[in-house]
């Protein structure tokens, strides 16, 4: 039986592994065994007399709590089973705080430890008195922005609109007793980088790598003024959009759908991490990606973002502002609308995953680019083919041969699999004169 989110097995115990149930309770919970390997096979513990007082001692006199410590025989093999609860309080060993995330372990510093004190005690990062700010460093154009886009929306009372920006954040629970809180700075601030270091948006053009930056630039500034800013920035020098002449009208194509643009970019500001890295956007010849610090709350996943999931925002008073604004919806559906605009406009589905503490989500361009070939199991020889076919617009069962110095069996089976993948269509001519293009 394999690992899973809140069992892990280890043949052997070592004091190291109370490491692993601060994680336990510091999360969900979770059972360790000992005496089982990683395949789920029990091999037995000799000394598990002396571990059933040891283990129960360790834990409690290094981390203060108490776990249940049972002895179970398999086959004549003895093992231990370690049942962890979750605690409301946070637990450290050692001075050190340790999180079980997803089938791993990993100490909290930093950021990413003040945001768990932080939830422990009941509160969230943006919910936090920002002492050093006053109104003055309120943006009132932000505030009017917000107030045309909120009555469009519907979502906030017409007697909330009428109201001076001091009782009007209060309302918004984003001031209390006159004094802002982190989320007001986020959102209307004339300048948030003096209080949060990286409040912004780095966007980069790539060549064919990482490492080949051709040219960057910074945006700056609030929440409700980024999400224009930022757009603006794109449309002037990152994408080259392609125009259309319908009669006498002029009309502007962006490369990507410009939704899956606006939700990625909603979702980095909202749910990211404002105390860690800005928000990066990194823009490519045949596709463009969103970074924000910032990994998925528990019991979510990449996979589950790709359904109907629930609304676990990270900090949830921004979040309620964006809602009452019309910026988002309060049912996690971002994360779907992104999806269904690339599928709208007949590009590939995009890609979702937390990387590098953080989430990340990357739109392509066209469905033939090397990368997504790969990812629907082409082989060499058949992305050659494509990209052949891209160039020439057809391609036959003896050029594909003399491309891939190949045997005819081979090209046969190779162009019959692209087929079978919908890349390629044959022609209506059979025999001699049959070729393959893409449909």
């Amino acid at each position: 039986m394999p690992e899973q989110q809140n069992i892990e097995y280890k043949q052997s115990w070592h004091d190291d592994y109370l490491k692993w149930i601060c994680g336990f309770a510091n999360a969900n919970g979770g059972i360790m065994y000992i005496g089982i390997n990683d395949t789920g096979k029990v091999v037995g513990v000799p000394d598990y007399k002396k571990l059933l007082d040891d283990i129960p001692n360790k834990v409690r006199n290094t981390m203060g709590i108490t776990v249940e410590v049972n002895l179970n025989e398999k086959e004549g093999k003895y093992f231990i089973e370690i049942i962890t609860m979750s605690y409301t309080v946070p637990i450290s060993i050692r001075g050190r705080y340790y999180y079980r995330s997803g089938s791993t372990k990993q100490e909290l510093t930093g950021a990413s430890l003040n945001e768990f004190l932080l939830k422990k005690s009941g509160r969230t990062w943006d919910d936090i008195i920002e002492e050093r700010a006053t109104y003055d460093d309120i943006a009132n154009n932000a505030v009017k922005i917000f107030l045309n886009a909120s009555a469009n929306a519907g979502r906030l009372p017409e007697t909330n609109t009428s109201l001076d920006i001091q009782d009007l954040f209060e309302k918004l629970r984003i001031a209390e007793n006159g004094q802002l809180k982190r989320a007001a700075i986020i959102l209307f601030g004339k300048d948030p980088g003096r209080f949060y270091a990286n409040a912004f948006v780095k966007i980069g053009r790539f060549g064919s790598n990482d490492a080949d930056i051709i040219f960057q630039e910074v945006e700056e500034g609030n929440l409700i003024t980024l999400l224009q800013a930022v757009v603006n920035q794109l449309n002037h020098k990152f994408l080259t959009r392609p125009i259309e002449f319908e009669g006498m009208h002029r009309i502007e194509k962006s490369e990507y759908p410009i939704a899956a643009i606006r939700e990625m970019l909603l979702n980095a500001l909202v749910h990211r991490n404002y105390m860690g890295a800005p928000v990066q956007i990194r823009v490519y010849d045949d596709k463009i990606s969103i970074w924000n610090e910032g990994m998925l709350p528990a019991g979510l996943t990449s996979d589950a973002l790709k359904r109907s999931h629930a609304s676990k925002p990270r900090n949830p008073v921004i979040a309620d502002v964006a809602f009452k604004g019309g910026y988002i919806d309060a049912w996690g559906r971002g994360t779907i609308k992104i999806l269904d605009a690339c599928k709208s406009a007949g590009l590939p589905e995009p890609e979702m995953q937390e990387i590098n503490g953080g989430f990340n989500v990357v739109l392509f361009k066209n469905a033939l680019s090397e990368e997504q070939l790969l990812n629907l199991g082409l082989n060499q020889r058949q992305i050659k083919a494509v990209m052949y076919v891209k160039e020439k617009g057809r391609i036959t069962n003896r050029e594909y041969q003399q491309l891939n110095t190949c045997s005819r069996n081979t090209a046969s089976n190779d162009l019959a699999d692209l087929v079978k993948k919908n890349i390629f269509k044959p022609s209506d001519v059979k025999g001699a004169g049959a070729f393959y293009q893409l449909k």
